[in-house]
């Protein structure tokens, strides 16, 4: 699939799953109950690991575009390692922030939470990177 194909699907994916007006996934999802809560933000984190692959893609295919230009073959590799680098850091800050949550019954919900939150600010860079 082409870099212009794949580029608005992206730039979609982060207008819907952005929404400037609200910062913490769970408070997106209202004041219902726990499972209720848990299972929307549940929702949106795969939405946003649905968008988090689209732009990947279409950000590999801007750093091959870069390699093949430049005639080098550092632009994908440097993008793998960041992604890798990227992932990490996602697993380990959002597993503290669901050990440290106030409420031990609600830590699941804060860490979903937290994954949706840095995989959004993730799409965003990745759409920039893709222009």
């Amino acid at each position: 699939m082409s870099n212009a194909a794949i580029l608005p699907f992206a730039c979609l994916a982060v207008a819907l799953l952005a929404p400037p007006a609200f910062s913490n996934p769970a408070l997106e999802c209202g004041d219902g109950s726990q499972e209720e809560v848990g299972s929307c933000v549940a929702d949106d984190e795969e939405g946003v690991e649905a968008a988090l692959t689209n732009a990947l893609q279409a950000a590999m295919v801007t750093a091959a575009k870069i390699d093949a230009d430049n005639g080098s073959s550092e632009a994908v590799p440097a993008l793998k390692d960041g992604q890798t680098a990227w992932e990490a850091y996602r697993v380990a800050h959002c597993s503290f922030v669901g050990a440290a949550h106030a409420v031990r019954e609600e830590a699941g919900i804060a860490t979903r939470a937290c994954w949706t939150t840095l995989g959004r600010a993730r799409v965003e860079e990745l759409v920039r990177l893709s222009k």
